[in-house]
């Protein structure tokens, strides 16, 4: 499980995390914050995604302003 958050949000902000002073239950519960947060911005991606995409269908494309 670590490698995976650290392959998806990047090793340099688990790095920080893992090099500030703090106990092991406090170190987790950042990574879990981080990866939660992660989830959180992943959902909206899709939801985002799936608009765009219905829009198409519907052929709302937006207007190119000149």
């Amino acid at each position: 499980m670590r490698n995976e958050v650290e392959d998806k949000i990047g090793s340099t902000i688990v790095a920080r995390i893992n090099a500030v002073q703090m106990s092991d239950a406090e170190r987790q519960r950042a990574l879990n914050a981080l990866r939660d947060a992660d989830l959180v911005v992943d959902g909206f991606m899709w939801v985002m995604k799936k608009i765009e995409q219905t829009g198409a269908r519907l052929f709302l494309k937006p207007a190119l302003k000149h």
